[in-house]
């Protein structure tokens, strides 16, 4: 291939582990927060989302939300970056 390859951000689905979910609410329906979507930007940094379900179940949307500023979710999202770099490293 003689072109560059652009890679615009390179992402990553994490499920969050059961003692660190959340609820939030949206549009009067809480939702518990179970999955993290991770994003690696052109500039190296990391963009993430969550992702949950209505609590009240139901085929209700799977709506995303910000991820609060938290130590221990900071802590899943390198540790999901990292895993996933090795993981593409030993791509072959």
């Amino acid at each position: 291939m003689d072109a560059p390859v652009e890679v615009s951000a390179m992402a990553i689905n994490v499920v969050i582990p059961e003692d660190l979910r959340w609820r939030d609410t949206r549009r009067d329906e809480e939702f518990e927060l179970q999955s993290l979507t991770i994003r690696m930007l052109p500039d190296g940094s990391l963009a993430a989302k969550a992702y949950g379900r209505p609590v009240a179940g139901g085929r209700g949307a799977y709506v995303s939300f910000p991820v609060p500023d938290r130590p221990e979710l900071a802590g899943l999202i390198a540790a999901a970056a990292d895993q996933a770099g090795r993981r593409w490293s030993a791509h072959g």
